[in-house]
C-alpha cells in the first residue's frame, strides 16, 4: 500500500514555482537593462569627450613645464636659497640658521671624509641650500661650489649622503687678432681680450721670441677656446694656433697631442719649447744690455756688464730659465742676493739684486724650467729694483739675448701625417684671419 502524502506536497508547490520563475525572470531582465543603460551611458560619454578632444587638440606648441633641475635635483619642491661664504663661517655656522642639529652636522663631515675636505670651504665661493617649503625652512640639501665648474652636494634628508658633481661646461672657439703699438698686454686690452690670452701666448713663444724686443707693427692672430658654464665665462681654454709676426717674420703655434702630452710646434713640425726660456720675468723692459763698458750708475766708473738688465717692480717673480741645479743662493756684496744655477755640464745662469728667494731655494735646490726662484728687489749696489741676469757657457759670460737654444724633441715621424692634417685646418683659418689691423675678438 502507497502512501499517497509523500506527493501531495508536490502538486501543491507547483504554483508556487511557476511564481517564482516570473518573478526572478522579471528581476533578471530589469538588471539586464539597468545594465545596458549604464554601459550605453558609458559609450556615449567617452565618446562625447573623444569627440570633443578630436575637435579641439592640443596646440602644438602648448607648453607643457619641465622639471627644474640644478646640481642634478629636481628643486621644484624646495625652497631655493643661493648666497656666497662670508668671513668666518663654515659648515656649521651656515648649516645651523636652517635647523641642522650639531649631530647631524658632525655625521655629515664623518661621511663627507675622503670625498671633501669641509675646511677647505673658502670664503666668497657660491652655494645653494634646498630648505622645505614651509614656515620650518629646513635644509634638505647644502651644494658647495669648489670652483666654477665642481661642487659638492650634501644631502640631509631622510638618510644623509655626500657626493660630487660637475657642472657641464660649453667649448667655444674665438679669434683674436691686433697689431701692437706698445706691448702685447696693451694690443690685448684694445680688443677686451683676457689677461690670460697674453699670458698663454706668451708662455707658448716664451722660446722663440723675446717680448722685450716687441717692435711697433708686430701683429698676431691666435685662435683659442672660451670656456663657459650656464652662459657665463669662466676662463681660457686651449689656444689651437696662433701666428705671431715679429721683426716682419711669421712665428706659428700649432697645439698637437703626442705621447698623450699636449705641445706646440711651428709649421715644420718643430717644437716650440727650448733647452732655455728667452727671459727670466714676464712683461717687463730691458733697461741695460750686455756691454763690455758700460758707466756704473753707483760707482759712475766704466767697468763690463756682463748681464742684461731687466726694469721691473720690487717683488716680481722671477724665473729659472731652465732645468737644473742651485749651485749658490747667497747675499753677494754688489750683487746683492744672488741665485746662480747650473743647467748642465756648459750653462750656468745667475740672477742679481733679488728681494728675496722663493720657498724652498736653498743650494743644492733643483729646479725645473719656468719655476719661480726669487723675486725682484734692488739689494747691493743698485739705483732701483731690476733684475741683473747673467747667462755663461764654460764659465764665460756670453750675452743672454743672443744664445741659441737647442729645441726639444719635433714630432715624431710615425705620427707627422697626423700633425700635417690638424696643421692644414689652423692654417687655413689662421690665413683668412691674417689681417694685420686691429680686430674684435670674434667666434667662429
Amino acid at each position: 500500500m502507497h502512501n499517497t502524502s509523500t506527493f501531495a506536497p508536490l502538486k501543491n508547490r507547483k504554483p508556487v514555482n511557476r511564481y517564482c520563475m516570473r518573478f526572478f525572470t522579471r528581476r533578471r531582465i530589469i538588471e539586464a537593462v539597468v545594465i545596458l543603460v549604464v554601459a550605453l551611458l558609458l559609450i556615449f560619454t567617452v565618446d562625447y569627450y573623444m569627440s570633443a578632444l578630436r575637435k579641439s587638440p592640443l596646440p602644438d606648441n602648448a607648453y607643457v613645464p619641465e622639471p627644474k633641475i640644478e646640481y642634478g635635483i629636481v628643486v621644484d619642491s624646495f625652497y631655493v636659497m643661493k648666497d656666497v661664504v662670508k668671513a668666518n663661517e663654515n659648515l656649521s655656522t651656515i648649516l645651523m640658521n636652517y635647523n641642522t642639529s650639531m649631530i647631524t652636522i658632525e655625521q655629515l663631515v664623518t661621511k663627507s671624509a675622503g670625498i671633501f675636505d669641509v675646511r677647505k670651504i673658502r670664503t666668497g665661493n657660491k652655494y645653494t641650500i634646498l630648505t622645505s617649503n614651509d614656515s620650518l625652512r629646513k635644509a634638505e640639501y647644502f651644494i658647495y661650489e669648489n670652483n666654477p665648474t665642481e661642487y659638492v652636494v650634501f644631502e640631509i634628508g631622510d638618510s644623509l649622503h655626500v657626493h660630487l658633481g660637475q657642472k657641464e661646461v660649453e667649448v667655444r672657439i674665438k679669434t683674436a687678432s691686433n697689431k701692437i703699438s706698445s706691448s702685447l698686454w696693451n694690443a690685448m686690452v684694445e680688443i677686451n681680450a683676457s689677461p690670460n690670452l697674453t699670458i698663454a701666448l706668451s708662455e707658448i713663444y716664451a722660446w722663440t721670441i723675446d717680448f722685450y724686443a716687441i717692435q711697433k707693427g708686430d701683429n698676431f692672430t691666435a685662435i683659442y677656446e672660451e670656456l663657459f658654464v650656464e652662459g657665463e665665462s669662466i676662463g681660457l681654454g686651449n689656444i689651437l694656433s696662433a701666428r705671431f709676426n715679429s721683426g716682419g717674420k711669421d712665428n706659428f703655434a700649432f697645439r698637437f697631442v703626442q705621447d698623450n702630452k699636449p705641445d706646440y710646434f711651428d709649421d715644420k713640425g718643430q717644437s716650440l719649447r727650448r733647452a732655455f726660456l728667452k727671459a727670466p720675468l714676464k712683461f717687463s723692459r730691458i733697461s741695460s744690455h750686455f756691454s763690455n763698458s758700460r758707466l756704473h750708475p753707483v760707482l759712475r766708473i766704466r767697468r763690463p756688464h756682463h748681464g742684461v738688465d731687466y726694469a721691473a717692480p720690487k717683488g716680481t717673480p722671477v724665473h729659472s730659465i731652465g732645468n737644473g741645479t742651485v749651485i749658490e743662493a747667497r747675499y753677494a756684496g754688489g750683487a746683492g742676493r744672488m741665485i746662480k744655477i747650473k743647467h748642465n755640464s756648459n750653462y750656468t745662469t745667475a740672477y742679481l739684486h733679488l728681494s728675496g728667494y722663493a720657498k724652498g731655494i736653498n743650494k743644492g735646490s733643483h729646479v725645473q724650467q719656468g719655476q719661480i726662484i726669487g723675486y725682484v728687489g734692488s739689494s747691493g749696489l743698485s739705483t732701483g729694483p731690476h733684475l741683473d741676469f747673467r747667462f755663461y757657457k764654460n764659465g764665460t759670460p756670453i750675452d743672454p739675448l743672443k744664445v741659441e737654444s737647442p729645441p726639444a724633441l719635433p714630432v715624431k715621424k710615425e705620427l707627422v701625417d697626423s700633425f700635417y692634417q690638424i696643421k692644414l685646418v689652423q692654417f687655413r683659418k689662421l690665413d683668412s684671419l691674417n689681417i694685420p689691423v686691429k680686430q674684435t675678438i670674434r667666434p667662429i
